[in-house]
C-alpha cells in the first residue's frame, strides 16, 4: 500500500492559523483536536485544498463549526479501504466539532463516476443500487458507533454524523426544469477540461453522455447542501478534484458564496494501482466479502516501509503514539508490533470487539501449535480459516485410528498412508503423529468443539466434522 504526497499547498495556509491546543482531563495530558482540520496535514489525512490560493478556509474552520459533507456511491454492497480513509477523515472532522454528513449517492451510482474508470460502469438495476445503499447505511452506522463507544476517549459528546441519500432530493426533481435551472450554469469549456474527462474522451471506448454529466449532479449535492445545511466543504479522494472544482462553480454562480474542497490519498497497492471494486483488488469492510481475519491479516502484512503512514491515516492514535510504537517496531520489526496496533485499530473501528476477538482468536489457532487455540473456534470458523480444505463428516465409532480416519476422509490414500504418517507427514490438531495406529481419544485428537483437523505437508488441510 502507497499514498500520494502531502503539496505544500495545506502548509503554506498553516503558517498563521495553526493553534494546537493542550488540555488536561483526570490530571492526564491529552490532545484536544483542533477544530482548523487542516492541522490534520500532519498526519498526511489531507492531500490538498481548493480553492488552492484561498487563506479563508483555516479562518472559516476556526470561527465555528462547519457543516463537512463526504459521499460515496453504492455501486456494491460493500465500502472498501479506500472510502474507509475518507469516513476516518470525516470522523477526524467530528471530534474537532463540526457537523458532518456521510452521503450516499443513490441516485449518482445509477448513472457511475467515471474518475478513475478506463471504460463505463456497466448501468445497475435501481433494486441492486438500493439494497446496497442500505447495506452501505448499515455499515457507516456500525462504523461511527464504533468510534464512539470504543475510540472516543472524552467525556465530551460527539455531534451526530448524519447520513444521507441523494435520491431524497432527486426523486421529485423534474428533469427539464433540473436542466433549465442548473445546466446554464455549466459551461462545456471547464466540463470538457475535467482530467476524468480528459482520460475518458481519449480512450478507445470514449465517453457516455450519462458519464459526462455525472460532475454536474455530483456539483448539485454540494449545491442542496450548501443551501439547506450549510455545508461549505466536501472531502474525497484526489481523483474527486474535478467534480469538487464542478460544486465550487455551480455554488459560486448560483449563490456567490465560497465553498471549499479537501482531497485526501488515494489508497493504492505496492505496485501503486488503486485498491478498489473496478480494479478487482479491494479489501472491503464488510464480513462476507473480506472477512475479519482477512482484514486483520492484511494490515498485519503490511510492509515496514508503510505502517508509519498508515497509522497516522487509519487510526486516532495520537502523533507521539504512533512516534513511540515506530521506535520499538524498528528495535525488533520480526515482532510486527505496528502492524498489529494498527490491524487491532483497524478492526475495532470496522468490527467492534467482537469482530477483533474472532480475528485474534483465528490468527492464534492458524499460527499456534497449541490445539487449544482451535477448540475455541467454532465449525464455521475454522472452515473460513482454512480456505479451501477438504470438509467432510464421518460417524464417530469406538477404536478409530488415525490412519483409518485419514483414509476415510480422503485426505491419505490407503496404500501410501501408513509410509507417510510413520515418517511424519501427518498432523492432527496441528500436532505431528507417527503412529498409524494410534487410537482417536477425545481432547486430543477430537476436540471439544466436535472437529478434528488434518494437515498433509505444509498446506494440504482436512477438516472432520464428527457426527
Amino acid at each position: 500500500m502507497s499514498f500520494t504526497r502531502v503539496p505544500l499547498t495545506i502548509k503554506r495556509l498553516l503558517t498563521r492559523h495553526v493553534q494546537l491546543q493542550l488540555v488536561i482531563q483526570n490530571g492526564r495530558r491529552s490532545y484536544c483536536t483542533n477544530s482548523n482540520i487542516l492541522t490534520l496535514h500532519q498526519r498526511g489525512v489531507f492531500n490538498d485544498v481548493f480553492p488552492p490560493q484561498s487563506d479563508e478556509l483555516p479562518k472559516l474552520l476556526m470561527s465555528s463549526p462547519q457543516c463537512i459533507y463526504c459521499g460515496v456511491d453504492p455501486t456494491a454492497d460493500s465500502l472498501h479501504i479506500g472510502n474507509l480513509l475518507a469516513l476516518v477523515a470525516l470522523i477526524h472532522c467530528q471530534r474537532a466539532g463540526h457537523q458532518c454528513v456521510a452521503l450516499i449517492g443513490g441516485a449518482t451510482a445509477l448513472i457511475g463516476d467515471p474518475s478513475g474508470k478506463s471504460t463505463e460502469r456497466e448501468a445497475l438495476h435501481p433494486d441492486l443500487v438500493e439494497r446496497n445503499a442500505e447495506s452501505i447505511h448499515q455499515s457507516l452506522q456500525r462504523i461511527f458507533t464504533n468510534h464512539e463507544r470504543l475510540l472516543w476517549k472524552r467525556d465530551k459528546a460527539l455531534p451526530d454524523i448524519r447520513i444521507m441519500n441523494n435520491q431524497e432530493w432527486y426523486k421529485s426533481e423534474n428533469l427539464v426544469q433540473f436542466l433549465g435551472t442548473y445546466g446554464r450554469f455549466f459551461r462545456m469549456g471547464s466540463m470538457l477540461s475535467r482530467q476524468s474527462v480528459q482520460t475518458r474522451l481519449s480512450s478507445p471506448e470514449g465517453m457516455s453522455f450519462s458519464e459526462f454529466t455525472y460532475q454536474i449532479f455530483q456539483a448539485y449535492d454540494f449545491l442542496h447542501l450548501h443551501e439547506q445545511y450549510g455545508c461549505n466543504i466536501q472531502i474525497g479522494g484526489t481523483d474527486q478534484l474535478g467534480n469538487m472544482m464542478s460544486g465550487h462553480d455551480l455554488i459560486r454562480r448560483t449563490t456567490g458564496n465560497d465553498v471549499y474542497g479537501l482531497t485526501i490519498p488515494l489508497v493504492t497497492s505496492s505496485t501503486g494501482d488503486k485498491l478498489g471494486k473496478t480494479a478487482g483488488n479491494a479489501v472491503w469492510i464488510n464480513s462476507d466479502k473480506t472477512s475479519e481475519f482477512d482484514l486483520y491479516q492484511y494490515f498485519i502484512r503490511m510492509h515496514d516501509n508503510d505502517v508509519e503512514k498508515s497509522l497516522k491515516l487509519f487510526t486516532f492514535l495520537p502523533l507521539h503514539d504512533i512516534d513511540a510504537v515506530i521506535r520499538k517496531h524498528k528495535a525488533k520489526p520480526e515482532k510486527r508490533k505496528a502492524q498489529r496496533l494498527l490491524a487491532e485499530q483497524v478492526l475495532l473501528l470496522v468490527h467492534g470487539e467482537e469482530g477483533l476477538n474472532k480475528a485474534r482468536r483465528l490468527t492464534e489457532a492458524l499460527y499456534s501449535s497449541d490445539r487449544g487455540a482451535l477448540e475455541k473456534l467454532s465449525y464455521e470458523e475454522v472452515s473460513q480459516l482454512f480456505q479451501g480444505a477438504g470438509l467432510v463428516e464421518i460417524m464417530l465409532e469406538p477404536g478409530l485410528t488415525v490412519h483409518q480416519v485419514a483414509v476415510a476422509s480422503g485426505a491419505l490414500s490407503k496404500d501410501r498412508g501408513l509410509a507417510i504418517i510413520e515418517d511424519g507427514g501427518l498432523y492432527v490438531n496441528q500436532q505431528r503423529i507417527t503412529n498409524p495406529h494410534e487410537v482417536l481419544q477425545k481432547g486430543l485428537h477430537i476436540l471439544s468443539n466436535n472437529v478434528t483437523l488434518l494437515r498433509i505437508g505444509k498446506k494440504n488441510y482436512t477438516l472432520i466434522k464428527w457426527v
